[in-house]
């Protein structure tokens, strides 16, 4: 007689978190911001960081205006570690779903992708492929990102 004991799964699903919506007022100069001409867009968004340094897309859309590859990891980083703050507020314990077709979660998940692509760029391999991982746990199969 064996003292193996049956494995029982679970049949829900691991949790899913969805950021709270950024102030409307950050959400608005954001998109004003980036609809600055191309010469003077990087300053407009780096001023509404500046006014709302809370604001995960405002990071992560000022990693993609930066003028070199220290730059961008430092405002995809500065947006990651917010993020994890954020994600820890709205109740995820380290795992489960933060999938990207809750808009409210892409501004962490573009800081997320963009330190994967910047910490490549300057040759932090290994937090490349841990970066690359996590988006992986976080929204498998996803691949369209904006």
């Amino acid at each position: 007689m064996s003292d193996a004991r049956p494995v029982s799964f679970s049949g829900s699903a691991p949790p899913e978190t969805v950021l709270d919506e950024e102030p409307p007022v950050a959400l608005a100069a954001l998109e004003e911001a980036l609809a600055a001409p191309a010469e003077h867009r990087r300053g407009a968004v780096s001023a509404v960081v500046a006014r709302f340094p809370r604001f995960l897309d405002g990071w992560a859309r000022l990693g993609g205006l930066a003028r070199d590859d220290v730059e961008a990891y430092a405002c995809y980083r500065v947006g990651y570690h917010r993020g994890l703050d954020r994600l820890r507020q709205a109740g995820w314990r380290g795992s489960g779903f933060v999938r990207w077709r809750h808009h409210t979660n892409r501004g962490f998940l573009r800081a997320l992708e963009g330190l994967a692509r910047q910490a490549a760029a300057i040759g932090e391999d290994d937090e490349a492929e841990r970066c690359l991982q996590f988006l992986a746990q976080l929204d498998p199969g996803s691949h369209s990102r904006d």
